[in-house]
């Protein structure tokens, strides 16, 4: 069954523009009551433990008619077409399948993630770097002449720790690097891909960052346990890591994050999303192997 929102009044949110150099307050009604909600992400999105956090919040605090939440992560995609020379397959690029998912979901808000696996694991590269200025150019000019608002989320961190201590780390100058053999000076990768993004605020309605949440965090923990991880492969965090981004989301629409969530109730909306959200998959498309098939959407929707 479909889970809908207590009726109430309708609110106006603070959007928090996130800009280069600090951050800028301004009124906007980023998601309204009624709107269909749609996240596009690589694997941390499809995991999608901070939609289901996000969602929560917006059940409870956006009032009025019930907004509608769709997750479309897909992992191992990208938004340059780019894949490192030992992946198992082309890494899946959002462009392949973005006409069809705005076409067959019809948001009125996208949340759009990317970043992590466009540096392709690899030392800093002026023209990888360029390729993910154009994809994510692309991705918001395709999005907005959709007429859809456009939410834009930084790539968290890569967090080296793990890998280090279990010598699966790869330093500069190796002949090449994947996945399962990660650059040790990634993070510094994905922090430019973020700061570029966060500067970005003209490519969307609302770009939020949630690199820096994810390293202060951690930081913050590991003066108390030099051992902290919230990702043992570096790269996907925990639901705990998924709780951090989903606060810098939340408080970032000019929501009030609760971290005293009914369990039950984001017990209820995880399992939804994981149903709703392999239908949607299957029912939107992709090129991405792999993949259990979902349910139809018919069918899901009353499962």
């Amino acid at each position: 069954m479909n889970i809908r929102y207590q009726p109430a009044s309708r609110i106006l949110v603070l959007a928090l523009l996130v800009i280069a150099g600090g951050t800028a307050l301004a009124e906007k009604p980023i998601i309204r009551p009624g709107d269909r909600v749609l996240f596009l992400g690589d694997s941390i999105t499809a995991a999608g433990h901070f939609v289901s956090y996000v969602e929560a919040h917006l059940r409870l605090q956006v009032k009025g008619d019930p907004v509608e939440v769709i997750n479309l992560g897909l992992p191992s995609e990208g938004c340059t077409g780019l894949s490192e020379p030992d992946h198992p397959f082309p890494r899946p690029n959002v462009h392949e399948r973005l006409a069809r998912a705005l076409e067959k979901t019809m948001p009125d808000v996208v949340v759009a993630c990317y970043g992590m696996n466009d540096g392709i694991y690899y030392p800093f590269s002026k023209e990888r770097f360029v390729k993910y200025q154009q994809g994510m150019r692309q991705l918001s000019q395709v999005i907005r002449k959709s007429g859809a608002r456009l939410i834009l989320l930084t790539p968290p961190a890569f967090d080296p720790l793990p890998l280090k201590k279990a010598g699966k780390l790869l330093p500069a100058g190796e002949e090449k690097y994947a996945w399962f053999a990660i650059y040790e000076g990634y993070d510094d990768v994905i922090q430019k891909y973020a700061a570029w993004l966060a500067s970005q605020h003209r490519l969307a309605d609302l770009v939020l960052d949630v690199y820096t949440p994810v390293v202060n965090y951690t930081l913050e923990k590991r003066k108390q346990d030099p051992k902290f991880v919230m990702s043992p492969d570096g790269v996907h965090v925990n639901v705990e890591g998924h709780q951090v981004i989903a606060r810098g989301v939340v408080e970032g629409l000019g929501l009030r994050w609760d971290a005293d969530l009914n369990k039950q109730l984001f017990a209820s909306f995880e399992s939804r999303r994981a149903i709703m959200h392999a239908a949607w998959l299957s029912h939107v498309g992709h090129k991405r192997p792999g993949m259990k098939p979902g349910l139809p959407i018919d069918e899901a929707q009353t499962a």
